[in-house]
């Protein structure tokens, strides 16, 4: 089954400022959230920020950009992401 993935407003005005790579690894990330659901182990430092919170690194080195995600489980499978930028900026 697939997870339906939207962007909150503020990420998606977040997402406008990042550089072209690192909007297309948030892209790829969406895509397999979707496909593959919200817990993403194979990705670049992911971890399970508290119930239903993830987050991980779509792009290393300086600066570092992070994604931050919460699933809804409801009737439907809903995953919103809720940030993307530096990871000095992280809401955690």
């Amino acid at each position: 089954m697939t997870w339906l993935v939207k962007i909150s407003r503020k990420a998606d005005k977040q997402k406008e400022k990042l550089p072209e790579k690192v909007k297309s690894a948030l892209l790829f990330l969406m895509h397999e959230i979707s496909r593959n659901g919200p817990v993403r182990g194979d990705w670049l430092n992911y971890g399970k920020l508290s119930s239903g919170r993830h987050h991980c690194h779509i792009k290393k080195g300086k600066p570092t950009y992070v994604a931050v995600w919460e699933e809804i489980d409801g009737e439907i499978r809903f995953v919103e992401i809720t940030y993307v930028g530096t990871h000095e900026k992280a809401p955690y």
